[in-house]
């Protein structure tokens, strides 16, 4: 029995009870309803994508979203491979992609922490002019940064050449920045008490704590060079140098009809380029959560 008189079956059945919990499930379901049917919208490009570079002949028509086992192959796969050499292609989109996300790492931490916790003169000046640059799209830069690389530098088919225009990321050094600042100052002053330099505090303090940043600024900057194809176009016409993104326009525009399927072909490179970068999401986006900033100062 309890204090209200009534049993536990009796309170675990009352009606009142039983309706308030009914409106919450209806809800849920109509929430799990609307998520799902965002999540198949969202799915569905990268199904039909893959189901595309299966198919032994063009179905471009609805029947083609069903897989047809008498319709399936890899010989795309094979074919592409053949006229692109994809381990070759995969290396250099490696080496080009890599070649950016460790500039991007180490110059936008650099910049983000002189941004957010050194005090000189114009640095807000510094901060906007950083902005303005945001809004100026990199296609009209080509043209200059082409001649400066190039003629200039003398940097045309090289790797360098390909990594210098996106060596400094504006956008990774704005998320350091702001990360930063969110920092507790508390830390900052007692680390220089005790008499730390500011490139030991910033690799043993305030990296630790930006780890969604890195990771955050790792992955977008990942998938810009990545999918690049028209500033290493420009920069190198060696096709043993050129990445995949480069590769891919190239067999879209010249050797397509020499393939039995040029369609799936097409896509089953498409799959080859999107793996990677849909891998490493899955791979770390557990990790974009905030840390516990505020743990890390007493009281």
């Amino acid at each position: 029995m309890t204090q209200t008189g009534r049993t536990v079956d009796e309170v675990a059945v009352a009606p009142d009870d039983v309706t308030s919990v009914e409106p919450r499930t209806s809800h849920s379901w109509w929430r799990l309803t609307v998520l799902g049917i965002g999540a198949l919208v969202f799915v569905f490009p990268f199904y039909y994508m893959i189901i595309g570079s299966l198919q032994k002949n063009q179905n471009t028509s609805l029947s083609g979203v069903v897989p047809q086992p008498g319709n399936i192959t890899l010989r795309n796969y094979g074919e592409i491979n053949a006229a692109l050499n994809l381990g070759k292609t995969l290396i250099n989109s490696g080496v080009f992609t890599g070649g950016v996300l460790l500039a991007t790492v180490v110059f936008g931490v650099l910049a983000g922490y002189a941004l957010a916790q050194l005090r000189f003169r114009g640095r807000g000046l510094l901060f906007v002019s950083m902005l303005l640059l945001l809004m100026v799209p990199f296609q009209l830069l080509i043209i200059p940064l082409y001649v400066l690389i190039v003629r200039y530098y003398g940097l045309g088919d090289s790797y360098l050449g390909m990594i210098a225009p996106f060596a400094i990321n504006s956008t990774a050094v704005f998320i350091f920045r702001q990360y930063f600042l969110q920092l507790p100052k508390e830390l900052f002053d007692a680390a220089r008490i005790d008499g730390a330099n500011e490139f030991r505090i910033l690799t043993r303090i305030a990296l630790p704590l930006v780890r969604p940043a890195l990771l955050t600024a790792m992955l977008l900057t990942f998938i810009g060079p990545w999918n690049e194809y028209l500033w290493p176009f420009l920069i190198t016409k060696q096709q043993s140098m050129q990445p995949l993104a480069v590769a891919l326009a190239n067999y879209m525009n010249t050797v397509q009809s020499t393939v039995s399927n040029p369609f799936g072909t097409i896509l089953a490179g498409a799959v080859v380029l999107a793996v990677p970068a849909v891998a490493l999401f899955l791979a770390f986006q557990r990790y974009f959560v905030a840390p516990n900033i505020g743990s890390a100062v007493k009281g």
